[in-house]
C-alpha cells in the first residue's frame, strides 16, 4: 500500500505530490515550519492527509522546541494558517491541542513522547477509517459499470487506501467488474497526475477525461455512479470539495446517476448550518494561466481561482463514512453518525 505520510526518527516523511506522476520523491520535514510549508504548497494535500500532517507537525514542533509550553500556541497557529477549507486540518490540530493541555504537570520528555505517539495513532486510525469507508461504500458501486471520480481522494489524499478511491478499491477487491473515469481536475490536475497514477498502480482499468467531458459520458448510460471525496461537510449535508465537483453533481442528477461523497467523520463540521458558511480558498492565478510553468493564457488576463466549490445536499445520494452511509435528511443522519460510538 502506498504510504503518503509517515513518522520516522529522521522527521515527517511524505511523498511530494507536486512531482507526480513523473517523479516519485519523498520529502523529509524536520521542523513544524517545514510541515506547514508542505501543506501550504500542496506537497501534501487531501483533507484527511492534511489532518495527519497537521498532527505530526504539532508533534515535531513540540519535539524540537526547547520550551514547548511557550511555543505551543505558535506551533498550532502556524499550521492552522496554511489552508482554510479542509476542516481535517483544524481537527488534527485541536486533537493534539487537547492532549497537550491534558499533560499539564508532566515532564517535557513525557509530553514529547505522548505527542509523537498520538500523531502516529492519528495516521494509523486514518488508514483503518478509510478501509471502513471502503467497506460501507463498495455495495453502492454497480457491477459492470464505470465509476466517475473528480480530483484525488485516494491513498495520496489520506494516510493510505483513500476515501472515494477506497470505495472503488473495495468494490474492485470484492470482485466487481468496474472501471474508472478520472476527471483531469483543472487547474492543478489532481485527477490526471494523481488519481490516474494511483489506480494504474493498482491495476484498476482507468480512463482519463477532461473535466468538460463528464456531461457527455454521464448522459451515455455508461457511468453507474459518481464517487468523490470532501474537504468539509456542513450539518445539512452541503459538501465542499475540489472545484468542479458541483458541476459533476448537477450533471449526475440530471442524468439519473447517483452521486456519492466518501469522507471520514472528521470531515463533518456540524457547527456550520449549511455550505454558504464554508470558507473557500482562493489560489494563485499562475495555476490557471500556466501548466507546469508553460503559459497558456495572455499575460495580464484577469483570473479567478477558487480551489473548492460547494455542492448542495439535494444532489447528494449518500455520504459514506466509516460509521455507515448518511442519507437525506442529512441534518438528522449526519448528527446520528457523529453521535455514534460503535464503529
Amino acid at each position: 500500500m502506498l504510504e503518503t505520510i509517515e513518522w520516522t526518527p529522521q522527521g515527517v516523511v511524505m511523498i511530494d505530490q507536486t512531482l507526480l506522476p513523473t517523479q516519485v520523491k519523498f520529502e523529509t520535514c524536520t521542523t513544524y515550519l517545514e510541515v506547514a510549508n508542505a501543506i501550504k504548497t500542496m506537497i501534501i494535500r487531501g483533507a484527511p492527509a492534511i489532518g495527519v500532517a497537521a498532527a505530526m507537525g504539532v508533534a515535531i514542533g513540540v519535539q524540537k522546541s526547547e520550551n514547548p509550553d511557550a511555543d505551543f500556541a505558535k506551533i498550532c497557529d502556524t499550521l492552522a494558517a496554511t489552508r482554510p477549507t479542509a476542516v481535517n486540518l483544524f481537527w488534527g490540530i485541536e486533537r493534539m491541542r487537547r492532549l497537550y493541555h491534558s499533560l499539564n504537570g508532566e515532564s517535557v520528555e513525557t509530553k514529547r513522547q505522548k505527542m509523537i505517539d498520538e500523531a502516529i495513532r492519528v495516521r494509523e486510525e486514518d488508514i483503518a477509517i478509510c478501509r471502513e469507508i471502503g467497506r460501507h461504500g463498495a455495495s453502492l458501486v454497480p457491477d459492470n459499470k464505470t465509476v466517475l471520480t473528480h480530483c484525488n481522494a485516494g491513498a495520496l489524499a489520506t494516510a493510505g487506501y483513500g476515501t472515494a478511491l477506497g470505495v472503488i478499491r473495495a468494490a474492485w477487491e470484492s470482485g466487481k467488474n468496474i472501471d474508472v473515469f478520472a476527471d483531469e481536475t483543472r487547474p492543478f490536475l489532481q485527477g490526471a497526475r494523481l488519481t490516474a497514477w494511483e489506480l494504474m498502480q493498482d491495476g484498476i482499468p482507468t480512463t482519463l477525461i477532461t473535466d468538460n467531458m463528464a456531461g457527455h459520458f454521464l448522459k451515455s448510460g455508461r457511468i453507474g455512479c459518481v464517487v468523490v471525496g470532501a474537504d468539509r461537510i456542513a450539518a445539512n449535508g452541503d459538501v465542499a470539495n475540489k472545484i468542479g465537483t458541483y458541476s459533476v453533481a448537477v450533471l449526475a442528477k440530471e442524468n439519473g446517476v447517483p452521486f456519492y461523497v466518501a469522507a471520514p467523520i472528521s470531515t463533518l463540521d456540524l457547527t456550520l448550518a449549511d455550505g454558504s458558511q464554508i470558507p473557500i480558498e482562493e489560489r494563485a492565478a499562475r495555476e490557471v494561466t500556466s501548466v507546469f510553468g508553460v503559459p497558456v493564457a495572455p499575460e495580464g488576463v484577469g483570473v479567478c481561482n477558487p480551489a473548492f466549490d460547494v455542492t448542495p445536499n439535494k444532489y447528494v445520494a449518500g455520504i459514506i463514512t466509516e460509521r455507515g452511509v448518511a442519507r437525506a435528511p442529512f441534518t438528522d443522519s449526519l448528527k446520528a453518525l457523529m453521535e455514534r460510538t460503535d464503529t
